[in-house]
């Protein structure tokens, strides 16, 4: 490979004199610094005493240190290198919120984010069982997948421009639309957030919705009094035990935690929302080969729904001709390959996991405890914002 370093023949007069150097090539025009005044010579001139080629000397110096450090540094292997290596995969989840990551009373974790892991670990084991769930606060959760403890996060974590551009993170899709809002004891008599005023209010830090809470009532002249807890669970205490007037977080957070407490009659969610939360996995950035892999996972199940595709039927939806469902089980074309799994890799996630409203109704809506409307959270087309791009 032909060098782009001058080549510099050292050449020595036969009288006595100072030492010169000819220009054998060049890039040196390019290569000297601005800060260096004074013509450049051409291939082949005198190219100066001393002083001109020290610059040179140096920029030589450093840029083979720089080259040899590159070629000596192995490649590091892309996360789902790692995972198939691994033969797990590693997931942050909530340490505990009904409906979206939770141990039930047999130790076995359940929820909307688990089973986006569950959906992942089938795609690429066939194997649901092959996750470590990684309970992880709010607090913990970036720091988690920054330095790798996990390879994605999962858990009903904000997507906000903030931490898609300046935490090394990348969220690749919605999980769930949500916002935030407020619970109140029934006693206390209030109904909208402006009976709040003057109020203190249970919130967990290091989140948006501590960030919402201030910015909502500073905007419109309310004062407030935010008492703060690292962990959810100790927020969620102080507001039962009356120390503080009201609970504040994401409206599907409140369902949660007002199940756990029992007596839903004695704590009212109010309707009204401060905020938008559009919740969603997030991965490490400069990974784009698993970022892809999240990503069409979370597609591919509401995909599955939108055809009419589920956990019941998928083995009989092999036979359809249909070319869109084809595509989806890996019937029709090769569409695994660009994901680096294999092409029944759809199929793997919904007879093993389920589509994305079967998984939404079991956590959360109708078929859970917790009983929310899909709203928001409904497809494109029964008028929610889910609209999961095509696989072709």
């Amino acid at each position: 490979m032909r060098s782009s370093l001058p080549s510099l023949v050292n050449s020595r007069a036969a009288t006595a004199g100072p030492r010169r150097w000819r220009c054998d090539a060049l890039a040196i025009r390019s290569m000297r610094p601005a800060s260096h005044a004074g013509a450049l010579p051409r291939r082949g001139e005198d190219c100066g005493s001393r002083s001109t080629w020290t610059w040179l000397r140096h920029w030589s110096a450093a840029r083979l240190a720089v080259t040899l450090v590159a070629l000596s540094t192995p490649a590091s292997a892309g996360t789902l290198d790692v995972v198939k290596a691994r033969g797990t995969l590693n997931c942050g989840v909530n340490t505990g919120l009904a409906g979206f990551s939770q141990p039930d009373d047999k130790g076995e974790w359940k929820g909307l984010d688990v089973d986006l892991c569950r959906a992942i670990a089938a795609a690429v084991f066939n194997d649901v069982t092959r996750v470590k769930y990684v309970p992880l606060t709010a607090k913990e959760r970036f720091t988690a997948l920054q330095s790798g403890e996990v390879d994605l996060l999962s858990r009903n974590t904000t997507w906000t421009m903030s931490r898609d551009t300046s935490l090394g993170l990348s969220f690749v899709g919605v999980m769930y639309y949500d916002g935030q809002s407020f619970m109140v004891k029934k006693s206390l008599g209030a109904t909208k957030v402006e009976d709040l005023a003057g109020a203190s209010i249970c919130v967990q830090t290091g989140t948006t919705n501590e960030l919402n809470l201030a910015d909502y009532f500073h905007s419109r002249d309310l004062r407030y009094y935010p008492v703060v807890f690292e962990k959810n669970d100790e927020a969620v205490a102080a507001y039962n035990t009356g120390r503080c007037d009201a609970y504040t977080t994401d409206s599907s957070g409140l369902f949660s935690e007002r199940l756990k407490l029992g007596q839903n009659e004695e704590h009212v969610i109010f309707e009204e929302r401060i905020s938008k939360e559009p919740l969603g996995p997030a991965v490490r950035q400069g990974d784009a080969v698993w970022a892809n892999v999240v990503r069409w996972t979370l597609f591919a199940m509401q995909n599955a729904e939108e055809l009419g595709v589920a956990s019941t039927n998928a083995s009989e939806m092999l036979q359809s001709k249909r070319p869109e469902i084809r595509r989806l089980l890996g019937r029709e074309g090769s569409f695994g390959k660009g994901l680096g799994l294999t092409d029944d890799w759809a199929f793997r996630i919904v007879s093993l996991v389920g589509n994305y409203g079967e998984s939404f109704e079991r956590n959360l809506g109708a078929g859970s405890r917790i009983g929310i409307r899909r709203g928001l959270n409904a497809l494109w087309s029964a008028g929610g914002l889910h609209y999961p791009p095509p696989i072709r």
